[in-house]
């Protein structure tokens, strides 16, 4: 499947509303990071899930079922989130046919300060009945609190291991004022685990796409023996420089340690100072730090920012050949680009086949605040990939529903993501993302930057970072 060519020029504009929509509006427009949540014990990930028919109708859904038998007609449901402008137009649009079917009215309100305003209407006693967090981390203080319904009360839970894979169902369970609790569902996320590299010259060179970590670093290294240089590494971003580097630690700690390994780092169990999070930052120094291996060397890491990174892979002959980034890193391409034509992608591969091939994601997790009936047919109808279904045609939005078609995306780009993750044995979320801000987007940053321009050595680096981790 990753070497399935599925591929068209993805639009400009949606890219743009991707990118500020993902992880809370991309780490590149970073807002201040949430206290974490505390981590469930994971559960192993089944195998792939088949998708499944797709709702219509008749859903099997209780309260879903008696929306569409027209119980719910003329009641209003409220909705507050981060979506604004063509991101607002877009959701709106992906639940217009399910309002006319229903009479619900979901009346939803965007705004670019979502996290400031729905901590003061939860705290003033006017919440909405439904909020979208795109950082999971700030709905976990709700769910300390006790302020948002726990919505395995009351949720179909056969339907929700069917249609989620039970990492999903995972990130959605935090620690609640009596104990955990399933404090929302996954309506859409973005996907980081991609590595791009040009089509056109790589299939002239006979590359291959590698499966495995030891079939990347054989042909990174017929690369260099091709004279040519393999990575396109950038990190610099303005105040949020260092945030391509904390999405290297957290892909390479998801296939060197396990699920709970990750979990408990996320939530500061486990120590930067760990040998787990200190062997991630090894292997990934064999990489970044091997002149022969980036395009620039390690100063250019620190120097290149991160939009431009992947520029010099369109040069004639590239001057790099991979590149890992979200999928929102092909609005920085070249004007004239072409999916599937000059650059193509794969799966970042696996490094240890006991952990699987895990996705690294960012994305939305809707929550209650109110549990009134009609709020519950609209929570069952986001479990469904039919509340994505319009959104995915015109693009900008990836489904984490089993129950998805994938001939439902308008755009080849994202389909061929969807299908990488919907064959991911575990997903997770940004680490940095659910860390806090201090650490999350403060320590974590700047210790890798620091490492990465040589001011500091890896210990003295992630010492650092442990120390700004509140309470220590």
């Amino acid at each position: 499947m990753r070497k399935r060519k599925l591929w068209s020029l993805l639009s400009l504009l949606v890219i743009i509303s991707m990118v500020a929509v993902a992880c809370g509006g991309e780490k590149a427009t970073h807002t201040p990071k949430p206290e974490p949540t505390e981590a469930p014990e994971p559960t192993e990930a089944p195998e792939p899930t088949e998708a499944v028919e797709p709702v219509e109708g008749v859903t099997g859904l209780e309260y879903l079922d008696r929306a569409y038998a027209g119980e719910f007609s003329g009641t209003t449901v409220t909705m507050f989130g981060p979506f604004t402008d063509e991101d607002e137009v877009k959701f709106n649009t992906s639940i217009a046919e399910f309002e006319e079917k229903t009479g619900i009215d979901i009346e939803y309100v965007g705004s670019k300060e979502f996290e400031t305003t729905i901590s003061a209407r939860v705290d003033a006693g006017n919440p909405p009945d439904i909020a979208d967090f795109p950082q999971p981390g700030l709905l976990g203080n709700f769910a300390k609190e006790g302020k948002v319904i726990d919505v395995s009360t009351w949720m179909d839970t056969d339907w929700l291991t069917q249609n989620y894979k039970q990492a999903w169902l995972d990130m959605g369970t935090m620690a609640g004022a009596d104990g955990d609790i399933m404090a929302g569902i996954w309506a859409r996320f973005n996907a980081k685990s991609q590595v791009w590299y040009p089509k056109v010259a790589w299939d002239e060179a006979g590359y291959e796409v590698p499966e495995t970590w030891d079939e990347m670093i054989a042909l990174m290294d017929t690369i260099v023996s091709d004279g040519d240089t393999p990575w396109c590494i950038g990190i610099e971003s303005g105040t949020a420089t260092g945030w391509p580097a904390t999405d290297w630690m957290e892909e390479i700690m998801l296939r060197t340690t396990s699920l709970k390994n990750y979990d408990d780092w996320v939530t500061g169990a486990l120590p930067f100072s760990s040998p787990e999070v200190k062997n991630a930052a090894e292997v990934m120094s064999e990489l970044w730090l091997n002149p022969d291996y980036v395009y620039g060397g390690r100063e250019a890491i620190v120097s290149t920012f991160f939009g431009d990174a992947p520029t010099p892979m369109f040069d004639d002959p590239p001057k790099c050949w991979l590149h890992k980034q979200g999928n929102f890193i092909t609005s920085f391409f070249p004007a004239g680009t072409e999916a599937g034509v000059d650059y193509d992608f794969f799966y970042l591969p696996p490094i240890d086949s006991a952990y699987g091939k895990p996705y690294l994601v960012a994305g939305d997790i809707y929550a209650m605040f109110d549990d009134r009936d009609v709020v519950r047919a609209v929570m069952e109808f986001f479990t469904t990939a039919e509340s994505l279904k319009a959104w995915l045609a015109t693009g900008g939005a990836l489904s984490p529903h089993n129950d998805v078609n994938l001939d439902w995306y308008g755009d080849d780009v994202e389909r061929g993501i969807a299908a990488l993750v919907l064959a991911a044995d575990s997903v997770r979320f940004d680490g940095s993302d659910l860390m806090p801000g201090e650490v999350g987007s403060g320590s974590f940053w700047k210790g890798m930057t620091d490492y990465m321009a040589g001011t500091v050595d890896l210990d003295t680096a992630l010492a650092e970072i442990d120390a700004a981790w509140p309470g220590r």
